[in-house]
Parts: structure tokens; sequence; C-alpha cells
């Protein structure tokens, strides 16, 4: 499905100024008309200029610097090519989006990344290939040992610059762009970019052009948002309701924690449901086995850590599901990104607990977008934990005490009293002592 929020229709790729073996490969992706960041971003990009450009998650950003890297370089031109990105998922599909795109112009493309084989690497870089992506950790091992140099880097890319720049990865990406004496064209993209990341990422630029093609909002209008209000202890079993209750093609359930993450898998499963976990803890060949049921459509729900919102370049994912609403606002615009993906529809549902309220006008306030309250009124939460219960009966204990403690200001009761005109008309006689005495004594000595 089209739509003029993510396409430009005015444009065809053959208009953009691109080789007849980079558009054959587009045309064989079939690809019609370009995104809008790609149409923005590609001319500016081939003219060979420095820019920095801003979309939303899930409208073509790989492709509106990788087409144009690909047209500028020659293929025989080793090293020449260099993209910086955060993950080793994300590095892995950037590099498979390069080769199908450069499935006719002859350039070869390396992947290097931790938690796989250097050695394998290695006898890849030593091929001397044009185009490297990779993350910043192996990239900077690569270069150390003598097997990958900067100095004919003519094309620099950082994906996802608001993380690549981030404290985590800021001394790396330094240490890199600051070997390379010869400036080479840089372009830097995101979905999120702060005046604080752009003001850090012009640094490395000369005279950048900034693109901007997010328009109202940061997410695309073809995701449903919505959230589900739950309290902490229900939230599995809400999770199991949604996945028994919805039909989805393939949902990913994002967890604050990589524990969080194994917890929710082991419950999936107990339950019967086809669930796979991804998180940084496990190992490479894990984690690259459950992409591979991922892209091969061999899995219906995925359980992952933020690792994910990063590298998850898959068509077919329908619903995302925030099990844990992020703190951060930024981190729940690329995990939202992961549906929705060319124009498709996609559904995002957050678990919102009643103490994070602030968490979701944030995310609100940084999207632009109202987020809707979703009920589902057959849905059991089932009574709460022990620990709870028993802090919510001493909280109503401890009201009912508070309640029956008189207050010292209180106005005292009366004394009982009777009417008996006999000893004293209209008036009213005392039956008994009064609810309150002055406790002292008296001193009855005269002072002279």
């Amino acid at each position: 499905m089209n739509s003029t929020e993510t396409f430009d229709t005015s444009k065809k790729f053959s208009d953009l100024g691109l080789p007849e073996t980079l558009l054959k490969a587009v045309n064989e992706k079939g690809f019609e008309y370009p995104t809008r960041i790609q149409a923005s971003l590609l001319p500016v990009a081939l003219s060979g200029k420095d820019c920095l450009g801003q979309a939303k998650t899930g409208t073509g950003k790989t492709a509106a610097f990788a087409l144009p890297m690909l047209a500028r370089l020659d293929k025989g031109d080793a090293f020449s090519g260099l993209v910086l990105v955060p993950t080793r998922e994300l590095a892995i599909q950037v590099a498979k989006e390069f080769m199908e795109f450069a499935k006719y112009s002859g350039h070869k493309v390396v992947a290097v990344y931790g938690g796989s084989s250097i050695n394998t690497q290695t006898t890849q870089l030593k091929a001397g290939p044009a185009i490297i992506v990779g993350t910043p950790g192996r990239v900077m091992d690569m270069n150390q040992r003598g097997i990958l140099p900067y100095h004919q880097v003519k094309v620099a890319v950082l994906d996802e610059v608001d993380r690549m720049l981030d404290i985590g990865f800021r001394e790396d990406i330094r240490r890199i762009l600051g070997s390379m004496k010869q400036h080479p064209q840089t372009v830097f993209v995101s979905a999120t970019i702060s005046p604080e990341i752009e003001k850090l990422a012009r640094s490395y630029m000369r005279d950048a052009e900034k693109i901007v093609s997010s328009e109202k909002s940061l997410t695309v209008s073809q995701v449903d948002q919505s959230y589900l209000p739950v309290d902490y202890w229900c939230k599995r079993r809400l999770l199991h309701h949604l996945l028994t209750h919805e039909t989805a093609e393939l949902t990913v359930v994002f967890c604050r924690t990589k524990r969080t993450v194994d917890d929710v898998t082991e419950y999936l499963q107990k339950k019967n449901i086809d669930a796979f976990a991804i998180h940084g803890d496990m190992y490479q060949k894990a984690r690259d086995k459950v992409m591979e049921r991922l892209r091969g459509g061999h899995l219906s729900v995925l359980v992952a850590s933020d690792l994910a919102a990063r590298g998850l370049d898959v068509d077919d994912i329908s619903h995302v599901i925030n099990y844990d609403i992020p703190e951060d606002p930024e981190v729940y615009v690329h995990r939202i990104g992961r549906t929705a993906r060319a124009g498709r529809r996609g559904i995002a549902w957050s678990f919102v607990c009643p103490d994070q309220g602030e968490l979701l006008t944030n995310i609100e306030m940084l999207t632009n977008v109202e987020i809707v309250r979703k009920e589902y009124p057959d849905f059991d939460p089932g009574p709460p934990p022990v620990e709870v219960q028993a802090r919510r009966d001493q909280e109503v204990k401890r009201r009912e005490t508070n309640d029956a403690t008189k207050n010292r200001f209180q106005a005292a009761a009366p004394t009982p009293t009777v009417a008996d005109p006999t000893k004293f008309p209209g008036g009213v006689v005392p039956t008994g002592q009064p609810m309150k005495r002055l406790g002292g004594k008296v001193n009855s000595r005269r002072r002279h």
C-alpha cells in the first residue's frame, strides 16, 4: 500500500540520477516511487555534499545512503566506503541490503562485527572490498591489526547517528573519524536527532545540509498506537491474553532487561506459544539462528531487548508490544518503527503501569501523537500476589486505625445531661462526670 505520507509519488528512481546498474536492482526489489527521505537525500548525497538526514523509522533511510554511495564509488576502490552501525544485527541487515543493490554494479560488501569469526572476516577484508559495514569495536580492532585502513575511505556513514554519538559510542566514533585526515564525505541519518547530537554530528562534517522528512510527527500514521493500563504483576497474563485473542502475523515484544526477556519467553513457551528470545547476552550463533527464523517467516513471537529495535528490518512484523514502556521516548520511536514498514499498516501496544503516566506523556510530547487507551473487558487480571495483597490489607488496617484514633484537637463529646424543671426551671442537670477534666493539682496554701 502506497502512502503519500511515506512516498514521493511525483518522482521515480529513474529521476534521481542513479546509474542503470543500480536502477535495475531497485526495480527488481519492486521499488516504484522513492520515499520522501530517499527523494530528498539521494540527490544531495550524490553531489558529494555532507548531509544529515532525519526521517521516520521504516521509511527507507538505508537505501537513501546506500544508493548514492554505490553510485559514487568505483567497484575496484578498496575500503572506499565505511558504514558504522550500533548493533551486530543492524550490520548484517545493512550489508545485506547493500549487496542486493550492488547485484549488477559489482561492488564487494563485507560486514564486520563482534561475536563472529574474526578469521573469516579477516579473509574477506584481505580481498579488498569496496564497502565495509561494521560495528565500531570490530572496525577499530581490524584497523589496529592493519587489515582495515581508514585513509582510503571516501564516504563515511553513521546509521542511527543518535545512538552512534551517544556516550557509549562517542569516543569510538571520535577515534575512527578523527583518523581520516582526508575528510571523506559524511552522511549521518536517524529517526531522532536531538540538538546536542546534531551539534556533535556537525563537528565531523563540513557545511552539512540537514534534510528532515519527519513532518508533523516522528511516527508514521500507518501505526495504530494505543496503551493498555495494567498492574505490573498482570503484564505476563495480559500479554498471553493479547497473543491468544488477536490475529497477528508476527509480533515483537520489547522488554527493558535481558532477564525479563528470558522470563517472558519461558512463560510464553510454557503456555504453548511459539516464542523466541534475542538479547545481547546470547551467543552470536544463537542470535543469528533466531534472526534467520525471523526473516524466513518461521517465527510468530520474538521477545527482544532494545538491541533489536535498531536491527530489525522485516516487512512482516504486524504488531509491536512494549511490554516495558521505555524511559527514553526516542527508544519508543525506534521500537514501533519495526512495524508498518514501507507504507504497510501496523499496530503498537504499550503496557502502562499506574505509576508510569509521565513516561507515556513524554512519548506523546516527543512524537506529537495522542496514544489512545485500549481496554479488554474480557481480560481477567487474576488475584494480586500474596505480598501485594498483604500490603493492601496492612494499608486498609492502618487507615481504619487512624480513623478510630481521636484527634486531640477534636471537640470533646458533651457531658451527659437530663432536663429536670423541678430542680431548675428549663435547665439541664448533669448526670455524670465531664468527658475531660483538668488533671492538675490545686495549691490551697495562701501566699502572703
